[in-house]
């Protein structure tokens, strides 16, 4: 019996050792598969980062794309109101200019004017024209200074030079 069961513990001895190499190749085979398995995840998760961030490069470059486009849209409209502004603030003093400023033919006749009535005053001034005249006396009577050094004229001497003549 104890052969029996010496040669039992012996082939379940055996059949341990046979199941425990077993189980250490399953073992190894797993921690290959475990090591494959983790560069496998490692590969995967390498091309999802490549391809978001190529996606993400690719939607920066539109973006930038379109800023550049509504920055020269700016640009255009800002220069176009700025030659609109030069217009408008050039042509309002030019329409005032033209409505106020006399044109070169009102200018002659102005000045034709302005000789006709320089010779006008000359003459007059001529004539008596420097008079020096005031209202005098309560009746308020119409007077003038005269030179009281200069003779007078007249059957009755009744007329005096004017002061100034």
């Amino acid at each position: 019996m104890t052969d029996d069961a010496t040669l039992k513990f012996g082939l379940l001895m055996e059949s341990a050792q046979a199941h425990q190499k077993l189980a250490e190749t399953h073992l190894q085979q797993l921690r290959a598969h475990t090591q494959d398995l983790d560069g496998v995840v490692r590969d995967e998760i390498r091309r999802t980062l490549i391809e978001e961030l190529q996606m993400l490069t690719a939607e920066s470059q539109r973006a930038a794309d379109s800023l550049r486009r509504i920055k020269r849209s700016a640009n255009t409209r800002v220069a176009l109101l700025s030659v609109a502004l030069s217009i408008v603030c050039t042509a309002i003093p030019t329409a005032v200019m033209g409505w106020l400023v006399p044109s070169k033919t009102e200018i002659a006749q102005l000045r034709a004017k302005r000789d006709e009535l320089a010779a006008n005053l000359t003459a007059l001034e001529r004539r008596g024209g420097r008079l020096e005249w005031r209202n005098c006396g309560e009746a308020t009577r119409l007077c003038v200074r005269i030179d009281r050094k200069a003779p007078s004229y007249g059957e009755k001497a009744d007329f005096y030079v004017v002061a100034g003549y």
